[in-house]
């Protein structure tokens, strides 16, 4: 096997030298005009593709998105301790859903939790950036971070 190419050949001839060389006929494009084939050992070509496979799956970085939980007054102390907790976030890579819970009268005063999320984003501006502007989903103000990428 020097990986020469055989040019277009019958497919009885190509069974044949496949057979005598104790390989496989492997159909690689089914769809080319000719369909293009390959004498090769079937079995250790797809340990091979399984083995790249892995290799590309290993690659990938999964996104998580984890979320913090604010009130519209909360104190500044809280504010910072959330913030660090969403900047170990976005230092693994992970998205960061920033949401404030409006409750009750709370509704009313919808620029306050405007004004957590923007001193929330100016904390973690150095790690993050805002993939989401704040908006108000039901009862919640949300605010999505993205992990800065350099």
């Amino acid at each position: 096997m020097d990986g020469s190419q055989l040019g277009i050949v019958p497919i009885k001839k190509a069974l044949d030298v496949a057979y005598d060389r104790k390989l496989d006929l492997v159909l690689v494009a089914p769809k080319a005009k000719p369909p293009v084939c390959r004498i090769m050992d079937y079995g250790k070509y797809k340990y091979e593709l399984a083995k790249k496979e892995k290799e590309a799956r290993k690659k990938q970085r999964v996104i998580n998105v984890k979320e913090v939980r604010m009130t519209p007054n909360i104190e500044e102390h809280d504010l910072k301790v959330k913030a660090n907790r969403a900047i170990e976030f976005l230092k693994n890579g992970d998205k960061v859903k920033v949401s404030v819970r409006f409750r009750g009268r709370e509704l009313g005063h919808k620029d306050a939790g405007k004004e957590v999320l923007d001193r929330f984003s100016q904390l973690t501006s150095e790690y993050g950036v805002v993939d989401r502007k704040p908006k108000m989903e039901g009862r919640n103000m949300i605010m999505f971070l993205a992990p800065k990428t350099e």
